[in-house]
């Protein structure tokens, strides 16, 4: 194993201090503050409690731990209590572009979820490592020609096409775009380009992916000769999947697959991987889904996805078959768990010309969907926003604008089947525990006992303890500038450490 000359992290010390350069006057001023008020401290300690939060919720109140058998009183907490006079929460937010500390937590334990799916552990059987296991990557179509990055970076963008399309721009592009050029992923004539099927293509994506799961078991039941009513009696399908935003601003779905046996996880699946990644790639191209019209003057549209389709083997389950080979579960876990934090890629104060343009085709056809029925000429009352019929005040697309923000995608980023691993409400009511049972051993002056910590964590029996709190919501975020400037200088030196640690261990 490799170490540094010290043995220790080099971020380690008084020789190597948080990065505070380019600070704005204020935020300088109010680091100075804290110094010369003597509070620096307690504010060390309240932003190490929410783990270095961006943007972490302010309350005011008091709380009282109560023996849920006895009715005894074990401790009681306020406030004023807390280090700086406000308790502090973390503000749990997935997106690294909007709090580097907290997606770092979710990334942490989307690794957890999905790993413990692959290799077992954290109440999931370790037998679970047997199971078949693809890996796969289903894909947004095309809805028109985009600049990209050819034969990795070193080629022409789109040298094979001739000719101009109907509006008079050209159908090739030559040029060698580098990394980070803001043409990236814009079409090459944005009045071709789709952008109305883009975004219901988007927003109906969930259901796509909802149906396509439906279509693997059906072609799994069929692999198997049993009716679908009865598949559960012979196997069980369970995956993980992933939303990863494409530069050109459409979703992908990463997925691992898993088939186990009738007994639940672990148990013996009836089907190797090899057949597994069969049955995907027979699904994936027969789902469809279709969308109703936006309005009056639209059209009814038939959603697949893609004709790219990645379907890779991650292990077979057959004690014949060397995996070595193969994906190793470890790094498809990491892979899956980094694009969980991963946002639109949407800066408000500067976005990328397509992006914002799929982001104003969300409000349009928003404001189209709720004046769907109006005839010319007739405003509405006010309390229909729109409708003048009462009944397309339903419609499905009236919600595109509140997912605007997410370019008409409105599903979750991260999610599984009920039994492929441990949930995320698991490995955060643990950690609750453990800070719980920590603070207990602190106060008791006894060290916390680690015998058969995880399992005892991870328990689904009932709490002995009942919390009866009050709370009030004061706000969000630091009290000044220079907090901020700290909390995120002091998550950008942990990341690091996280860095270097996971280098340690290579």
């Amino acid at each position: 194993m490799t170490t540094t000359a010290t043995g220790r992290f080099p971020g380690y010390g008084e020789h190597a201090p948080l990065d505070l350069t380019d600070l704005p006057a204020a935020a300088s001023r109010a680091v100075v503050s804290r110094l010369l008020d003597g509070t620096f401290d307690a504010f060390s300690d309240a932003a190490a409690r929410v783990g270095n939060c961006a943007h972490p919720i302010r309350l005011v109140g008091s709380s009282t731990t109560v023996d849920a058998a006895t009715g005894e009183i074990r401790s009681s907490f306020s406030s004023t209590d807390a280090p700086l006079g406000v308790l502090l929460r973390p503000c749990g937010n997935r997106r690294a572009d909007v709090c580097p500390a907290c997606s770092r937590v979710y990334a942490r334990d989307t690794f957890e979820v999905i790993r413990t799916g692959v290799l077992g552990g954290k109440t999931v059987p370790d037998t679970v490592s047997r199971s078949p296991l693809v890996f796969a990557t289903l894909t947004a179509p095309s809805f028109g020609h985009v600049h990209g990055l050819r034969d990795k970076g070193a080629g022409r963008c789109r040298p094979g096409q001739r000719g101009v399309c109907e509006h008079g721009r050209p159908r090739s592009c030559h040029t060698i775009h580098p990394a980070g050029d803001p043409q990236l992923s814009a079409p090459l004539c944005w009045d071709c380009y789709d952008w109305t099927t883009a975004v219901v293509w988007q927003f109906h994506a969930p259901e796509l992916w909802r149906r396509f799961t439906i279509a693997l078991r059906r072609r799994l039941a069929d692999r198997l000769d049993v009716p679908e009513s009865r598949l559960k009696h012979h196997a069980s399908v369970q995956f993980a999947k992933v939303a990863e935003f494409q530069a050109r601003g459409l979703v992908h779905f990463h997925a691992l697959i898993r088939v186990d046996g009738p007994d639940g996880p672990g148990s013996t699946a009836p089907v190797d991987g090899i057949d597994l990644a069969d049955l995907v790639r027979q699904a994936a191209p027969a789902v469809e889904c279709t969308a109703p019209p936006v309005d009056r003057d639209d059209v009814t549209r038939v959603l697949r996805f893609g004709a790219q389709l990645d379907v890779r083997t991650v292990r077979t389950g057959l004690a014949s078959v060397d995996d070595s080979q193969a994906l190793h579960p470890d790094q498809v876990a990491a892979y899956l768990a980094k694009y969980a934090t991963k946002s639109t890629s949407t800066d408000p104060s500067s976005p990328s010309p397509h992006l914002a343009r799929l982001d104003r085709e969300c409000r349009y056809l928003a404001a189209r969907a709720a004046t769907a029925c109006r005839p010319d000429g007739v405003e509405p009352d006010e309390y229909t926003d729109g409708c003048a019929c009462g009944h397309c005040i339903d419609g499905p697309y009236r919600l595109l604008a509140k997912w605007a923000h997410m370019l008409g995608f409105r599903g979750h980023f991260a999610t599984k089947s009920r039994r492929y691993s441990v949930t995320l409400g698991k490995l955060r009511r643990a950690r609750a525990r453990f800070q719980r049972l920590r603070e207990d051993a602190d106060r008791d002056g006894r060290t916390l006992d680690t015998a058969d910590l995880e399992t005892r964590l991870l328990a689904d029996d009932d709490e002995t303890t009942l919390v009866i709190g009050s709370w009030t919501y004061q706000g969000s975020g630091w009290l000044n500038p220079g907090d901020k400037t700290l909390a995120d200088a002091a998550a950008a030196r942990a990341r690091e450490y996280a860095q270097w640690r996971a280098t340690q261990r290579a």
